[in-house]
């Protein structure tokens, strides 16, 4: 009894998480409510609290996953690199793709459209392990990237590059695949210029 117990528990957890990102993937991370919430999986508002403290909670849950699906993303993206140069530009693809299949995902883990939210000591510290991680993969090409950059800069100056044609591609041209688009296809560009910089 306690294991099916334990079973709905997980379901309706998984449920009112998927719903909070379809709401959000509709109408913008912000309009996230729990009164909208509830009223698309038909339950009362107070009963979202039986899963959640708040809709801060919930906002919470949405980062921990979204950080733990990118990293799952990451790695599998760029699991095949053989250079350097594959790596950084994998990463960049890796990227924006992940905002283009995630826009929710991309947008709460990524940018700051809920002034409000802090995310919790636990998530911060998935996302902060993912960047450790990345700090640490470049630090063991510092023998093939020439450049007098510590790797942490290194690291970050690739992540806004990143950052840069994802935020701009989304702002624009969301619904088209990676590769198009006005800013879509400059990630062979980006890398062309480290290239030159750091060969």
């Amino acid at each position: 009894m306690a294991s099916q117990r334990e079973k709905n528990r997980e379901y309706m957890l998984q449920k009112i998480l998927d719903t909070a990102r379809a709401i959000m993937r509709e109408s913008g991370v912000a309009a996230l409510s729990m009164h909208e919430l509830a009223r698309r999986l038909e339950i009362r508002p107070p009963s979202l609290y039986n899963y959640f403290s708040g809709l801060m909670d919930i906002y919470d849950a949405v980062f921990r996953l979204g950080f733990n699906l990118w990293g799952e993303h990451v790695l599998d993206y760029t699991k095949d690199a053989q250079t350097w140069q594959e790596e950084i530009r994998l990463s960049m693809e890796a990227y924006m793709l992940f905002a283009i299949k995630n826009p929710e995902l991309y947008q709460l883990c990524f940018e700051r459209p809920v002034p409000a939210f802090v995310p919790s000591e636990e998530s911060l510290n998935i996302s902060r392990g993912h960047l450790e991680d990345f700090y640490s993969h470049i630090a063991s090409l510092e023998n093939v990237i020439k450049t007098d950059l510590p790797p942490e800069q290194v690291a970050d100056l690739v992540i806004a590059i990143a950052h840069g044609l994802t935020a701009l591609h989304m702002s624009n041209e969301p619904n088209l695949p990676l590769g198009q688009g006005r800013f879509g296809v400059l990630i062979p560009a980006a890398l062309s210029v480290l290239d030159k910089a750091w060969s």
